[in-house]
């Protein structure tokens, strides 16, 4: 049994393509649809799935990871907190939450109006492995911990859905899917904010630019133009404060420069971009018809909540210009907020680009220029207070792991879980 156990969640629940795969190829079966059509729907999604995760990795790997690097250079280091290996030691109690949160989504989406399917497919384990660490850093052990990370979990993945649900069809035009991603939070302040203060006929899309630089009309340039020219400032930037970018950067003593650095890192954004954008429509394209056959015979009325990059398509220059201006408010939200912590924080990169980046989508949608701008300011410093008070909740167990992906959802449900730990315990 155990063995059986371990190949749902190790081999399904956290694979990402094949979990996906197997929906689609349940949702197509259940339509009746021909072998032919089983098999391509479901290979396409796997494939989708994968394109769309190469872009990311580009975009993570191999573009933006410089920043992050110089900026935990450049600002003071703290020694590294405690930590406790959470997923090794917790394997198992992560494992059970994750099944059990996710039938309990299966049944509110049957019986409730509350009618996400969470699918997507790495959050169903990190948002377990979360709640694990908070309950263990408040002291909680055996069936307390795995009962309260259940009931958090798949309060989660009913909640959250649901909630971007509004939003996510203020981007798309239709209700065909949803957002389950942590970016709920930032996403839902940013869209409020956005109808508050802007005016959403001033979209980011409709940019007009002059004939003579028609070119930045296609977002994968632009947004290498802008990774370019962040990467030059953090150089100088470097430099005033007595750090070589040739270590700092790990090309000393090679045969390139810093010429050919930043060219690479900033051509290789508007390569993830691109790839990216490719996978959006091969998964949307695939998953989406596909999952009408569950959503006809098995959960009446469902739709999909899929990963936050599903909508980066609908409006890229929002997503660099969300991703630009947060960085540079939570970078100075570190500075004016040294020492009020008992970490050191530095600029969530990954955070910024993905969550924020989501989240200035959906306030460019609400409230067009004016909305991503304030909507993106206003979701960088909020990311640096939940990373900041989020560390009483996880000093003893995953605040490293925290300090690179925390800041919204990860860290603002993290709180109230350690919490009514606190009580429970």
């Amino acid at each position: 049994m155990m063995s059986i156990f371990n190949f749902i969640i190790n081999e399904i629940f956290n694979q990402g393509a094949i979990f996906l795969a197997l929906i689609a190829c349940i949702g197509l079966i259940l339509q009746k649809k021909s072998f032919t059509d089983v098999v391509r729907g479901t290979m396409m999604t796997a494939i989708g799935f994968f394109v769309l995760n190469a872009g990311t990795g580009l975009i993570t790997g191999n573009s933006i990871n410089g920043i992050a690097t110089a900026f935990n250079t450049i600002l003071p280091q703290s020694a590294a907190p405690a930590s406790v290996d959470i997923g090794g030691i917790y394997g198992t109690q992560i494992g059970i939450v994750m099944v059990l949160a996710f039938a309990i989504n299966l049944l509110f989406a049957r019986f409730t109006k509350w009618k996400s399917v969470f699918l997507t497919g790495h959050m169903l384990y990190w948002f377990p492995f979360v709640f694990i660490a908070a309950g263990v850093n408040a002291g909680l052990t055996g069936t307390k911990l795995i009962v309260l990370a259940t009931v958090f979990t798949a309060t989660y993945m009913i909640v959250s859905p649901n909630l971007m649900r509004p939003f996510v069809k203020e981007v798309t035009g239709d209700d065909s899917f949803t957002i389950g991603h942590p970016t709920t939070v930032l996403s839902i302040i940013s869209g409020l904010l956005g109808k508050v203060v802007g005016n959403k006929e001033q979209s980011t899309e409709k940019l007009v630019f002059p004939k003579s630089l028609g070119f930045l009309r296609e977002v994968s340039i632009t947004g290498s133009i802008v990774i370019c020219l962040t990467y030059i400032v953090i150089a100088i930037i470097l430099q005033v404060n007595g750090f070589d970018p040739a270590v700092v950067w790990g090309y000393a003593g090679g045969t390139t420069g810093i010429f050919t650095y930043i060219f690479t890192h900033s051509i290789y954004f508007g390569v993830g971009v691109t790839v990216m954008l490719q996978g959006v429509r091969m998964l949307i394209g695939e998953i989406v018809p596909a999952f009408k056959g569950i959503a006809e015979k098995v959960v009446p009325g469902a739709i999909p909540a899929l990963d936050a990059p599903v909508i980066f398509g609908y409006a890229p220059n929002a997503l660099i210009l969300g991703f630009i201006v947060a960085m540079i408010t939570s970078t100075i939200t570190i500075i004016l907020t040294a020492g009020m912590f008992p970490t050191v924080i530095i600029p969530l990169t990954f955070t910024c680009f993905f969550e924020i980046g989501c989240a200035a989508i959906i306030s460019n949608a609400t409230g067009g220029i004016r909305g991503c701008v304030i909507g993106a300011a206003v979701s960088g410093i909020i990311m640096v207070l939940l990373v900041g008070f989020g560390s009483y909740f996880f000093n003893n167990t995953i605040q490293s792991w925290m300090l690179v992906y925390g800041g919204q959802d990860f860290s603002l449900w993290g709180i109230l879980e350690g919490l009514v730990s606190s009580f429970i315990r």
